[in-house]
Order: C-alpha cells, then sequence, then structure tokens
C-alpha cells in the first residue's frame, strides 16, 4: 500500500506531465500575403541567388518564414531547397520548384518571370511533368524542351491542344510532305545491299530525330526502309555494277560513259533496293507490291518495259500522283541500257539467270531477250524515252523545298530574319561556368548557324570542314584537294579566319563557277563571330569530345557512353540542324522560346534557300544569287531563288522612286518676277 504522502506527490507528478508544454522561444511572426517592403529603392542583382537574397532581406523574410508563407499542407517542398538556391548551390529545375518560384515573385510583387530570367540555364527545359499520359521516359523528356512550366496546372482540353501543337508542328513539320513521309515510314519493303563494295548502304540512312522518329532530308524517304537482304546473285551484280561505275579506270573489254563518286553510287544502290524490294514485297500486305519470289530478282529485269511500266505505276498509286522521283528512276534504267557504254548493254550474259514471272515477265519474252539482247534492250531504251517526256508531263512537286522557310523567305531579309535563330540561341546561352557542356552546345548551335549564312556551301562541305588552331600550320591547298574537303585556319595576312575549300570538294566543282579554283572567304568579324570561334576552338570543343579521338573536324558531336565517334555524318549533322530549328528558330506560343512565327523543321541545305532569295530580292541578279551558293545563275533560277513577280516590281519601283526623292531634294525653281 503506497503511503498518503506518495500517492500525493504521484498524483501531482501526473498533473504536470499532462499539462501542455510552453514552447521556448518569440511567437512566430503571422503571415502576410503580400508583405510590404521595407525600402522601394534597390539595385538589381544579375544573378539568381543573390537576387533572391535581396529581395527576402528588403522583405524581412527568412528561410524559414519565407518557406512558410509559400507553402500549403499538401505541398511537399523541402525548406532547405530555398537554402540551397540562396548559397547558390543549386537552381531550380524541376516543375514543383518552378511553380514555388512564381509564388515568390507573387508574393514580393516582381514581374513574372523575374527569377527565371535570372538563372544560369533559362532555356533549360522543366523536368517533372505528370500529366503526360502514357509517353515513354525519353518522350517525356524530349517533349518537356517544349512544353510550358505550368503544362500540370493547364485545363485538360489546353494541355491536349499544346501537345497536338508540338507533334504537327515540332515533330512531323505540319506539311502534306511530311505526314505522307509518317504514313510511308510504318511500312517498310526495301532490300538491303549489306558490306557493298565497302560502300555504307541504305541500312546506314536510319536516322532519328530527337523524338526517336526516323528523320529524312530527300524526297527518297524510303530510303532508310530496308528490311532484309537482297538475294547473293543479285548483290553480285550491283557490286559489278559499282565497280564498274566508280573505278578509275574502265574494266578491260567495256566502254562507259561518265563516273559515280561514293555518294551517287550509295543512291543508285538503295534506289535499286527500293524497286526489288516493291517487286517481292506481299501484294496482299500493306505495301501491295508483286509478289516476285527473291529467288528470281535480277539486274536483267531492267531491260523489260513491263517491269518499269509496273513499278513507275506502282509508286503512283502509292503516292497519289508522278514526281521527278520516277523520272529519275526510268533515266537510271535508260543509262544502264544505253548504245555502246550501258552496264546492261553490255551483259548479254546475265540474260541466262532470267526466270519467268507471272504477269511480268514470260517465258517468251526471256527467249527473245537471249536471242537479241541488244534489240531487247534498244526497245525498252525507246520505251523508257517515251515514258520519261509522259511522267514529265504531269510530274507534280511533292517537297516543296521552300515551304518551312516560307516565312523567312516571305521577309524583306530573308538572311536578317534566319540570323534571328542564331541570335536566339545566344539569348538562352547557358553560363560556361556552371555547364560547360551545356555551354558548349550552344556555341556549337550558334557557329552552325552563323557558318551556314556566311559560307553558303552543302552541308557535306561545311561538317568535313577540318580546323586549323591559331599559330598552326595549315594545310596546303593540293593536301585540302586530295582530302576532298575544306579547312578553317587563321589568315595572318587578313589577320582573320579564312574558309579554304578547294574545288573537288564541291558536288559541282567542274562547274564554270570554280573553274577549277578554291573557293576562299575571309569571314568577316561581325556579331562576336570571332569571339566565339575562338572560344569553340580553345574550350568548347574539347569539351565536347570529352577525351576522346579528335576528327580533325571543325564541328564535333557531343561525345557519350552510347557515341562514341565525335565526326559527323550526314545524318548526324541533318539532326543538329535540325534540333537547333526546333529548339530555337520556332516560336513557341506557349513557352515564348523560338525566334520565328510559322518557321517549320528543316534541314541544312534550306539556308542556300535563304541565302539565294536575299540576293535576288536585294538585286535582282540571278549571277549575284549563285555567286552567294558557288552555283550558276541556271540552277539558282531552277532550284533556289524563290524571285517572284511582286518581289521583281518592288525592285524596279525602288530604283525608279530614288528618282523622284532627288528631284524632291532640289528647292523648287522660282519664276523671275
Amino acid at each position: 500500500m503506497i503511503p498518503k504522502a506518495r500517492r500525493k506527490y504521484i498524483s501531482k507528478a501526473r498533473a504536470i506531465s499532462a499539462s501542455p508544454k510552453k514552447k521556448r522561444g518569440p511567437k512566430p511572426r503571422p503571415i502576410v500575403e503580400l508583405p510590404d517592403p521595407k525600402s522601394t529603392l534597390w539595385a538589381d542583382k544579375p544573378t539568381f541567388h543573390e537576387a533572391l537574397a535581396l529581395h527576402m532581406e528588403r522583405h524581412g523574410d527568412t528561410v524559414w518564414h519565407l518557406h512558410r508563407a509559400i507553402t500549403g499542407p499538401k505541398d511537399r517542398f523541402d525548406r532547405k531547397t530555398i537554402e540551397h538556391w540562396v548559397a547558390g548551390n543549386k537552381v531550380p529545375r524541376a516543375v514543383a520548384s518552378l511553380n514555388m518560384l512564381a509564388r515568390i515573385e507573387n508574393r514580393y510583387r516582381l514581374p513574372v518571370g523575374y527569377f527565371a530570367a535570372k538563372l544560369p540555364h533559362s532555356g533549360r527545359a522543366a523536368n517533372g511533368h505528370t500529366k503526360l499520359g502514357d509517353m515513354t521516359p525519353s518522350e517525356r523528356r524530349r517533349f518537356s524542351w517544349h512544353l510550358p512550366s505550368d503544362f500540370d496546372k493547364r485545363p485538360l482540353k489546353e494541355r491536349r491542344e499544346i501537345l497536338d501543337w508540338v507533334r504537327k508542328v515540332i515533330v512531323s513539320g505540319a506539311t502534306d510532305y511530311r505526314l505522307y513521309q509518317a504514313m510511308a515510314m510504318r511500312h517498310r519493303y526495301a532490300l538491303r545491299f549489306p558490306d557493298l563494295a565497302g560502300l555504307h548502304t541504305n541500312a546506314s540512312l536510319n536516322r532519328q530525330n530527337e523524338f526517336g522518329e526516323e528523320e529524312l532530308d530527300d524526297v527518297q524517304i524510303d530510303l532508310a526502309a530496308a528490311t532484309r537482304d537482297a538475294p547473293q546473285r543479285l548483290i553480285a551484280e550491283v557490286a559489278h555494277l559499282i565497280q564498274f561505275k566508280t573505278t578509275t579506270l574502265t574494266e578491260r573489254g567495256y566502254q562507259r560513259n561518265g563516273v559515280w563518286n561514293e555518294q551517287t553510287a550509295l543512291q543508285k544502290v538503295d534506289h535499286l533496293g527500293l524497286l526489288f524490294g516493291a517487286m517481292v514485297a506481299d501484294p496482299k500486305g500493306p505495301v501491295a507490291g508483286f509478289g516476285a519470289s527473291p529467288a528470281r530478282l535480277t539486274l536483267a529485269l531492267l531491260v523489260f518495259p513491263a517491269v518499269w511500266d509496273w513499278y513507275v505505276q506502282w509508286r503512283e498509286r502509292r503516292r497519289g500522283f508522278y514526281t521527278i522521283w520516277e523520272v529519275n528512276m526510268v533515266q537510271l534504267g535508260l543509262a544502264l541500257t544505253r548504245t555502246d557504254t550501258g552496264w546492261l548493254r553490255q551483259r548479254p550474259d546475265l540474260a541466262r539467270s532470267l526466270r519467268p514471272i507471272d504477269g511480268l515477265v514470260s517465258q517468251d519474252d526471256i527467249e527473245r531477250a537471249i536471242a537479241d539482247w541488244d534489240g531487247t534492250c534498244e526497245a525498252f531504251y525507246q520505251h523508257g524515252m517515251m515514258r520519261v517526256r509522259e511522267i514529265l508531263r504531269v510530274a507534280r512537286v511533292h517537297r516543296d523545298t521552300f515551304e518551312p522557310i516560307m516565312a523567312v523567305l516571305e521577309a524583306d531579309s530573308p538572311v536578317g530574319e534566319y540570323r534571328r535563330i542564331a541570335d536566339e540561341v545566344l539569348r538562352l546561352m547557358p553560363r560556361n561556368d556552371r555547364y560547360p557542356k551545356a555551354a558548349a552546345e550552344s556555341v556549337r548551335s550558334f557557329l552552325i548557324i552563323r557558318l551556314g549564312l556566311h559560307l553558303g556551301v552543302r552541308q557535306k562541305n561545311l561538317r568535313e570542314l577540318l580546323f586549323c588552331p591559331r599559330n598552326e600550320r595549315p594545310l596546303s591547298e593540293r593536301q585540302l584537294e586530295m582530302r576532298r574537303c575544306g579547312e578553317m585556319r587563321w589568315n595572318d595576312r587578313g589577320r582573320g579566319w579564312e574558309v579554304l575549300i578547294p574545288a573537288a570538294a564541291f558536288k559541282n566543282g567542274n562547274s564554270s563557277f570554280f573553274a577549277n579554283k578554291p573557293f576562299r572567304l575571309l569571314l568577316p568579324n561581325v556579331g562576336d563571330l570571332y569571339r566565339f570561334i575562338d572560344a569553340w576552338g580553345r574550350d568548347h570543343r574539347a569539351v565536347l569530345l570529352n577525351g576522346t579521338e579528335d576528327p580533325g573536324t571543325f564541328f564535333v558531336k557531343t561525345v557519350k557512353s552510347t557515341s562514341q565517334d565525335a565526326a559527323y555524318n550526314q545524318s548526324t549533322f541533318y539532326e543538329a540542324w535540325r534540333l537547333v530549328i526546333q529548339r530555337y528558330g520556332i516560336y513557341n506560343p506557349y513557352t515564348g522560346r523560338g525566334a520565328i512565327k510559322g518557321l517549320l523543321p528543316h534541314g541544312p541545305h534550306s539556308v542556300r534557300d535563304v541565302l539565294a532569295t536575299h540576293v535576288l530580292k536585294e538585286t535582282g541578279s540571278y549571277d549575284q544569287a549563285g555567286y552567294a551558293i558557288q552555283d550558276t545563275a541556271e540552277v539558282v533560277a531552277q532550284h533556289y531563288g524563290r524571285f517572284l513577280p511582286e518581289n521583281k516590281v518592288a525592285l524596279a519601283a525602288k530604283i525608279i522612286t530614288k528618282v523622284w526623292e532627288k528631284t524632291e531634294e532640289k528647292p523648287p525653281l522660282v519664276p523671275a518676277a
């Protein structure tokens, strides 16, 4: 039994422990939604963490008090995040952090986007979007660049509208040709010719853009659509054709007219892969091919008019109309069967490999070909000439090269309008000290656009341009001619960066423009061009190489664990240019990023259209427009310049108007009294 005094002591102790404990320290300040600042006069700070600390001090906020003021019961936002922001250790990037940053701006009555504009990487995409549906992680990462930071807060209808806009404008390009491309690429049918004479065959043309979709830069959108290898006999025949058209000296016993370079040979191989792939495709499948047996494929089939008629009509059904592509294919057949110099004309032995194909080539056709090979080739030659004329009469343009850049070409100064893309890259360029790789990629994007505008060369010449740093000995013109590429070097006499490209490196090196002389241009030191060239060669280029083997080219890829080759090829350089346009060129009404309204994705070749059109609008001269892109006036008029009647009238009116302006400047004559 507990004594009475002891029971009183225990009862008192229990009462004390049950009573609420008083908290130590001063009572927390009440939360004011929009506090008044201590001072209305303040000097703005350039960096994010300094600006945040300044406005917290102006409004008397500590990290604790600010965290309580901007968070609600359901917010999962750590107070230490603000501590890291103020200390400059971290910056907001996630969607949730950017939302908190907007609340701070509202609390301090600052303009919308005040703090976001001071971030060291203001163009960086926000991560952490939670309402993107069933997208894969890679798709989420790629789409996030083109989404506003408040995407998750917007209504469902608006979110769908934004995603549809990104898919239509950024991904597909919103043209009829792009829609056809997307549809055609779903069904593959071409044949591959692997390891053919050392060429990178059509399988190497497969390429993907930043959205994981295959990207092509020519009307032959099916070139990458290879599904299986060609039969060995057909591979051997095509190999002999390539050898015949590419060797320096013609094989003894053969005659030829002209040679193919590697790019031309690659193109012809791919075209043959499409033709024979269509022939063996299932007629009941989505491709609706002919259904021939692969074992019966041989180049000797190309001497029969029925084969060509089926193929061009099949392409017309697939596309909906004829294009110049079908003309080029028939012309390939004409070149192979030309008198004296055609490869097929000189291979009558191939007739022995022919086998009947029901509905296309009969046994009687084969026997006539064996008996009179030369006559069979001549019959097709005459038939093919007629088909070319007929198709040319109705051929339509499917891929309008001007359509993606129409917003630029319609401007008074196309070059000035396109230059805004480079200015947008500079506006969103991150700080080099904090994001060295991202800064290096931005400098590369800036230089790709600027050099494309200054040089006007084809993408092959731009991507293969070598780099000779200052104070190093450049390659001689003869060495460059042997390598068939140009070089960026420092010119001591001109005190500037110079680009030298031998004529042999150009596709049209034998044209009258070059007259066997090299292309030489001293780049102008305008718009900080030299400053960024020096920074690229001194710092940024090495950052992207990341210690791997230097290919020696001016432009290099970002070396990653999945891609150790730093040299660009045709596909990757096209992707790099298109990515610059998608991120910095196309104006995005939902994020405010992008330079040009109405621009669509395009490749490096479009810059030649911009240059030619700009010179035509300024001078009206096709010759001078040809000088800008190293070509002739005829080629400019046919392929590059967009010089409409209203442009011609406006140019003439400008000259005539000057006469009236000079007249008005003179004082009026006062008649004598």
